[in-house]
């Protein structure tokens, strides 16, 4: 038959959180810790602060990189599609256009270069649009902004201040350094 332990879900979640918690540095949550172990641990999550502050930066970098590229690929369309499609474009055009209304053919072919014109326009309102975001992501200097605000915080931090020390009794002559190193020759 299974205990009360096992088989109440309460006790066996309060179990594994009590089981479960630990300090980044993995000794136990209330342990007393040791200055050298609070610094590594500090040391640690600061190293780990300034890798994810990078990281972040980085990220946000390739964003930009991306928007400008986008934007450039929009003004590069915009560029060849008006170079290479007039000649075509405003033939047919200028063509159809004479077929349906019986214009004068300059006319016609002055409206098809419009028309091109005007898709030209609307492919580079894009790519100034992208452009625009691209300049306006400030991603690196966010981050910049944060490592030094984080630098700050730290700098204005101040240590706790420490107990005096009660000073050391006095050791009987046979505990004295003195005594423990000359047994320890002696034996070995």
């Amino acid at each position: 038959m299974h205990s009360q332990a096992q088989t109440d879900p309460v006790r066996r979640s309060k179990q594994k959180r009590e089981t479960a918690m630990s300090a980044p540095d993995g000794s136990p949550v209330g342990a007393e810790r040791s200055i050298g172990q609070l610094f590594a641990s500090a040391t640690a999550e600061m190293s780990a602060l300034v890798h994810d502050e990078i990281a972040l930066a980085k990220a946000q970098l390739r964003q930009d990189v991306k928007r400008g590229a986008t934007s450039g690929g929009a003004f590069m369309a915009a560029g060849v599609l008006l170079l290479f499609s007039l000649p075509m474009l405003n033939f047919a055009l200028a063509y159809g256009i004479r077929t349906w209304t019986d214009w004068n053919l300059a006319i016609c072919f002055l409206l098809s270069f419009a028309a091109n014109v005007l898709i030209a326009l609307v492919l580079a309102l894009i790519g100034l649009v992208f452009a625009k975001k691209a300049k306006k992501g400030r991603g690196p200097q966010k981050v910049a902004a944060s490592v030094k605000e984080s630098a700050g915080v730290l700098q204005k931090a101040k240590p706790h201040p420490r107990p005096a020390r009660p000073e050391l009794p006095e050791l009987p002559r046979d505990r004295a350094p003195e005594a423990i190193e000359a047994v320890a020759r002696s034996s070995s």
